[in-house]
């Protein structure tokens, strides 16, 4: 098994290291926040009945334009001095700003990022604290509960959260290709919002949000996996993970701008792993998992793209992908062309393999049909 080498040494910024004369809770739970006025008075509802205390809430509005930061202001008073809100100077369009902001204001031993319409179970922080303080954890890592609710607040859709699970708490080998190995094979959830961790991770590795309109928690989240050597997971879902079609992510979008609104984070997205990968020894010098990670998060978010494109002609997947990075490329606007062409091939790849699927499932249904059939008769 390859042992990990040492991270390359780089001086820390220690963006948010408090003043060493404030006083500093175990816990910063961050919640960003937009237009959600319809759920975020449940969220700190399930803080206020939280039986672990000793914690901090910073909530950050993205300049919401509805009611959102008017409820929060009414839950200050309730908190007893535990609550802070602030606010972004521009609405910035993603969860990215807001979180770095809160990173900065906040002052507890252990930060979560909480999204402004989760849950917390009642128990929730006194459970993740415990464990992290039990097991010396640099990230906990829990399970996840998620619950569709729609526009009538009625949960429509409840299901688990997908990948590998543990049956009780178990530290994460701190072997990296491992670790590597285990990202492409979608074992970990690779969201903010179901780790606990240590500041001073966070401060000795510089890990922030990079300001993009989507996938920004998920390369965040890399960056905890590649630098946490104390990994915890532990299979309790603590946090209930809501989700609506009025998400930023959710919201419906005309074919031609929706594929503009996802080529560009992943195109970026990749930047920014590469980026983070480069001040990484073992990344430098392991260029097959490098490229494993790059590998592994191009395929599944053009997969996005695909299914966003499938009711486009190719010349409208050309023009849409032309608009949006044609004048940013200069001479190299026929890397345009390449990429619509692979989009295109998946896209007929995609087609041909869903009619191969509904074909098969046709005559299994079937079969079926026949046999079910032959057992009335005997």
């Amino acid at each position: 098994m390859a042992k990990r080498p040492q991270k390359s040494s780089r001086k820390s910024r220690n963006l948010i290291t408090p003043p060493p004369q404030q006083y500093c809770p175990a816990l910063s739970v961050i919640i960003p926040l937009y237009n959600t006025e319809k759920y975020i008075g449940e969220c700190l509802d399930s803080l206020l009945a939280q039986t672990f205390k000793n914690y901090e809430v910073i909530v950050v509005d993205d300049c919401s334009t509805d009611n959102s930061a008017a409820i929060v202001e009414t839950y200050i008073p309730k908190f007893g001095g535990r609550l802070k809100l602030s606010r972004t100077d521009s609405n910035t369009g993603s969860g990215a700003m807001p979180r770095n902001k809160g990173m900065m204001l906040s002052r507890g031993e252990y930060i979560f990022f909480m999204d402004a319409d989760d849950l917390f179970t009642q128990t929730a922080l006194e459970e993740l604290y415990s464990l992290a303080k039990d097991y010396d954890a640099d990230v906990v890592y829990c399970e996840k509960y998620y619950k569709k609710v729609g526009s009538s607040s009625d949960i429509s859709e409840s299901y688990w959260q997908q990948g590998g699970f543990v049956d009780k708490p178990t530290l994460e080998t701190e072997d990296l290709a491992e670790r590597v190995q285990r990202i492409v094979q979608k074992q970990y959830s690779l969201e903010p919002w179901n780790n606990l961790v240590k500041r001073e991770l966070i401060v000795d590795n510089d890990i922030s949000f990079p300001h993009l309109k989507v996938f920004e928690d998920e390369i965040w989240t890399y960056n905890l996996v590649f630098n946490a050597k104390r990994y915890l997971r532990v299979p309790c879902p603590l946090c209930i993970h809501r989700f609506h079609d009025s998400s930023n992510t959710s919201a419906q979008k005309p074919p031609p701008d929706s594929v503009k609104f996802w080529i560009s984070p992943v195109i970026d997205g990749i930047k920014f792993l590469d980026r983070i990968m480069n001040t990484n020894d073992f990344f430098v010098q392991n260029p097959q998992y490098r490229y494993a990670v790059l590998e592994h998060f191009a395929a599944d978010k053009f997969n996005i793209i695909l299914l966003k494109s499938l009711q486009l002609p190719p010349f409208e997947i050309y023009k849409a992908i032309k608009q949006e990075f044609g004048d940013k490329l200069g001479e190299q606007d026929v890397l345009v062309s390449a990429l619509c062409t692979l989009v295109n091939t998946q896209q007929k790849m995609f087609v041909v393999n869903q009619q191969r699927f509904n074909q098969f499932a046709a005559q299994a249904q079937q079969r079926i049909a026949e046999l079910e059939a032959q057992l009335k008769t005997k």
